[in-house]
């Protein structure tokens, strides 16, 4: 997917909208990838939304599906593209078999995240996939390109769930003293204008979650979805109590599973071990949402979010000149 010469992966041209949607934890899932591919987007999934590693083969068997029969209909071309979402951390138990199936299925992008990608590489690589890391410092950011990846998600303040800390202004800048291959901004970014100005920045593709979770695909719960709607900036609590690692929740959905979120006690060490879907994990029922929440005004369909989203960022584009 890079063509000879170039850093930057050719798939970039053919998007409607510089834009991926982000593979957020109990939200993504097949019919999310697969409307975002359809409206001209990258759409991407993490592995461990399917429950089980048969599970997991289902859902890619289900995605490269329909999206052959989508690009079939539209002549032997679809627009947008899709990602799967590997947790390379060394706790993970499923890594390898969630590898092996990525391996059968060949997405056409594999995104790494909590760990090094080094491993990753080599295999996809192999059937000509990108990889891309996502971090959340300039030291993870060197890491991985030292690894070989073909692209980082630079996940800036802002971020929904698992965050980072820098500024987007300052992230980008660093790391293109360094980096001239494929970036991803994430962060805050809830409309086209703020898609226009992430590629303004230096980016390449906006990294959006916060803005998919309440749309009709998502796998998100009807509250999660209704809260996403319903709160703004002020709700946002940024925390390491739940996973060990920093993510911006919903006060409210801290509230309603009966925690104070004004003292939430001391971080944990990440540990991804344990069923990350089990009823017993503490933040399962604490849901995720960016900065750029009081965005999200209503549910709708990835369809409409996109069109509106195109819409906002040419606008941008022509006020810009």
């Amino acid at each position: 997917m890079t063509a000879p010469g170039e850093r930057k992966p050719t798939f970039l041209r053919d998007l409607r909208l510089p834009v991926l949607a982000a593979p957020m934890f109990l939200v993504s899932g097949p019919d999310m990838v697969v409307a975002a591919a359809e409206a001209g987007i990258v759409g991407a999934f993490p592995t461990v939304n399917a429950r089980t590693p048969t599970d997991l083969e289902r859902w890619l068997h289900d995605i490269t599906a329909r999206l052959e029969a989508a690009r079939a209909r539209a002549g032997g071309r679809l627009a947008g593209t899709w990602a799967a979402n590997l947790i390379a951390h060394r706790t993970n138990p499923r890594f390898a078999q969630d590898l092996e199936l990525l391996l059968k299925y060949r997405p056409p992008i594999v995104i790494t995240a909590l760990g090094s990608p080094r491993d990753v590489v080599e295999s996809v690589h192999g059937y000509g996939g990108l990889v891309v890391a996502d971090v959340n410092s300039v030291t993870f950011a060197r890491k991985a390109a030292d690894a070989g990846v073909d692209g980082l998600i630079l996940v800036a303040s802002g971020a929904g769930g698992h965050t980072g800390q820098m500024s987007p202004f300052a992230f980008v800048e660093t790391v293109r003293e360094f980096w001239d291959g494929l970036l991803v901004l994430a962060g805050g970014i809830c409309t086209g204008r703020g898609v226009r100005a992430a590629v303004a920045l230096g980016a390449d593709l906006a990294c959006m979650g916060t803005r998919f979770i309440a749309t009709r695909e998502s796998l998100a719960a009807a509250a999660h979805k209704e809260m996403v709607v319903a709160c703004g900036f002020e709700d946002i609590v940024c925390t390491n109590a739940f996973t060990g690692a920093w993510a911006n929740m919903l006060r409210p959905s801290i509230l309603n599973a009966g925690y104070d979120p004004g003292n939430l006690g001391p971080g944990r060490r990440i540990d991804v071990s344990d069923d990350p879907q089990s009823e017993a994990r503490a933040w399962k029922d604490i849901y995720s949402a960016g900065h750029g929440v009081g965005a999200v005004h209503a549910i709708q369909s990835m369809h409409d979010v996109v069109e509106e989203l195109r819409e906002q960022y040419q606008r941008a584009a022509r006020e810009a000149g």
